[in-house]
């Protein structure tokens, strides 16, 4: 079995990055700016917006971060959004989820100017990516991809199983896949007969939250398994993949941690990075 190393993965494109930010510096004299809005002191929150910063940073672009307490009212952080979305040195907007219950997370999404939602929610670019346009492509199903893509360069025909619909990755890695070609079948949790369908697949992308979900006798032999639930148990982290049993039947498969996630912050960078560019255009 082949263990997707999402870790090395990353930072490669890390690399591949950096070398692009340096050559667009040439060119135009200035660097791609990401700027993220934290609301609030959750510690998941810190964390990730400390990585995002440090790894931006590190590939040579413009970094800033807003912190706002959580008792901030949201016409501050809509006209703040608003003031970022005319400033030329920023090419990316990021609002850093979960917000506190009274600010309206959908009024946030649709403030941000689509060609700098380096997130990918925007309706706008959920409609472009459904239709087969350019858009920003939400990090994490983007970082899925990649992934996919670098085990197997080819899906062209490939049978996909994508458990778990939501917003954030079911639906656009469903786009994803149907864009190279494969036939995508999107399950979720009230499913029924979960095991069979994910039996008939060559991929399966499994983001539904549920702990070790998906079985070893849920797998068939030369599966690519893609894991991206993080759920705390009494055993720690694990995904919505039982590693142990899978790892002796698929063909590749991600670990948690150190599979998708540090994907998810390497997709965000060339998010960033493409927002500039179109922006150059």
């Amino acid at each position: 079995m082949i263990l997707i190393d999402g870790k090395k993965a990353a930072a490669e494109l890390r690399e591949e990055l950096k070398h692009e930010v340096s050559s667009l510096k040439k060119k135009f004299n200035k660097v791609p700016g990401l700027t993220v809005i934290l609301i609030g002191d959750l510690t998941p929150s810190q964390i990730y917006v400390r990585n995002k910063e440090k790894s931006a940073n590190e590939v040579g672009l413009k970094s800033e971060v807003i912190r706002y307490p959580d008792t901030i009212e949201q016409k501050v952080v809509l006209e703040k959004i608003k003031e970022l979305n005319k400033d030329d040195s920023v090419s990316g907007i990021l609002v850093q989820l979960p917000l506190p219950k009274h600010i309206d997370k959908q009024k946030v999404i649709q403030t941000i100017d689509p060609s700098k939602d380096v997130d990918g929610f925007h309706p706008m670019n959920v409609g472009n990516l459904s239709s087969g346009y350019d858009s920003s492509i939400p990090c994490t199903p983007l970082g899925c991809y990649l992934l996919i893509k670098k085990t197997e360069p080819n899906l062209n025909g490939k049978k996909a199983v994508v458990v778990g619909r939501s917003n954030l990755n079911g639906k656009p890695m469903t786009q994803l896949l149907l864009k190279e070609n494969c036939t995508v079948t999107i399950t979720h949790s009230k499913t029924k007969d979960l095991k069979s369908e994910c039996l008939k697949a060559d991929i399966i992308v499994a983001a539904v939250g549920i702990p070790e979900l998906v079985k070893g006798d849920w797998v068939k032999k030369e599966t690519i398994v893609i894991d991206v639930g993080i759920n705390k148990t009494e055993k720690g982290i694990v995904g919505d993949v039982d590693f142990d049993e899978v790892s002796k039947v698929a063909k590749a498969l991600t670990p948690v941690p150190g599979g998708v996630g540090p994907m998810t912050i390497a997709c965000l960078l060339k998010n960033t990075i493409d927002c500039f560019k179109r922006s150059q255009k």
